[in-house]
């Protein structure tokens, strides 16, 4: 099967290559002068961790740091364990971090490489649906704390992103699903074309060795390219990532982090698309899309109505607001992404009742 490389631009551009087998590309796209390569990846790929690390060893000296799964990887105490490594294996700026994971790995990866002497070289190696489509690509590293989720971070774009699709054959229909979620959402803010390719064939779009997904993946990963490369550090048109996310990661603090990441942005889509429709910006068919295109993929829609009061206040201390003032990406329509800032509360509780279950 062919490879696609799809080019993110801007002050430091590099490539994410999309294909089966690429992993073997790895050594090709680290940087020359790193004489030493630290590989941060989970218990449950310690085993494929430890063929990669021979499959570059050479001239190199590579060592494995594994860390707690999913979420529990993304504290700072896990941080400065692979820091301790670092620092105690002499690592020098011209040395190397590969994030091999899904995408609480490859956040915690890019945040020590950005963090060690002040930035150095991080190649991503996602291993899920949610790592290729979202968190490897964009630069966009962070731990989360108490307060809340990707709280501590650093903008520091990788070297390079392998994403093979091999590494996905393994992964369970919920994890696919889950990961799923943020594809969905580049279909809802800017190829309606994911939308078409889940409709048409809700279970081949979810099938790793299917055309449907593998388009899906290249059109999800086409956009998130697209908008970091026009806008690293989200001061403009990267806002747009964040459809569905406030909530999102609200429900995500209030469920402890032991949620998947999307099955709580699903449900935080289709309150952003219920606030639309409120704020008087999206027709009722797009809202009930929505619901149609999430549901068709198994993904939850409802949330619990009790929890209003707790996830006001979360969102309120989430990054994405300013001043103060709460902002929430809404649509105008399908792959029309605007900001609603400042929404009234009342506007917002009305929103929520749609989604409570």
């Amino acid at each position: 099967m062919s490879t696609t490389v799809i080019t993110v631009a801007g002050d430091a551009p590099y490539d994410v290559t999309i294909g089966r087998g690429v992993l073997d590309t790895l050594g090709e796209v680290l940087p020359d002068a790193a004489r030493k390569v630290l590989v941060i990846h989970p218990p449950t790929l310690a085993e494929q961790a430890a063929a990669l690390r021979q499959s570059l060893l050479g001239d190199r000296e590579v060592l494995l740091a594994e860390i707690p799964d999913a979420e529990q990887g993304k504290r700072v105490e896990v941080a400065a364990f692979c820091w301790q490594i670092l620092g105690q294996s002499d690592f020098t700026r011209t040395d190397a971090i590969v994030g091999f994971g899904g995408g609480a790995v490859t956040d915690l990866a890019g945040f020590v490489a950005a963090t060690w002497l002040r930035g150095i070289a991080v190649v991503q190696v996602p291993t899920t649906v949610l790592g290729m489509v979202d968190a490897a690509v964009g630069g966009k590293t962070g731990i989360n704390t108490a307060e809340g989720k990707n709280l501590v971070g650093a903008f520091w774009p990788p070297r390079a992103v392998v994403c093979d699709l091999d590494l996905l054959d393994g992964l369970s229909p919920n994890e696919r699903v889950a990961g799923f979620a943020e594809v969905v959402k580049a279909g809802f803010i800017w190829h309606a074309e994911i939308l078409d390719l889940i409709e048409a064939d809700p279970v081949a779009v979810v099938d790793p060795r299917s055309e449907p997904f593998r388009r899906a993946i290249e059109l999800a990963i086409d956009m998130k390219a697209r908008v970091v490369g026009d806008d690293l550090r989200e001061a403009g048109l990267r806002e747009v990532l964040n459809y569905g996310h406030t909530l999102g990661h609200a429900i995500e603090h209030a469920e402890r982090y032991r949620w998947r990441h999307g099955a709580a942005i699903s449900i935080g889509m289709v309150f952003a698309a219920e606030l639309s429709r409120l704020a008087g910006r999206l027709p009722d068919a797009a809202v009930q899309r929505h619901r149609d295109v999430l549901g068709a993929l198994g993904l939850p829609l409802t949330y619990r109505a009790g929890a209003w009061p707790q996830l006001l206040a979360t969102m309120q201390r989430d990054k994405k607001s300013r001043g103060g003032m709460l902002r929430f990406i809404v649509l105008d329509d399908i792959a029309r992404p605007t900001v609603l800032q400042a929404p009234d509360e009342s506007l917002l509780f009305a929103a929520y009742q749609e989604v409570a279950g």
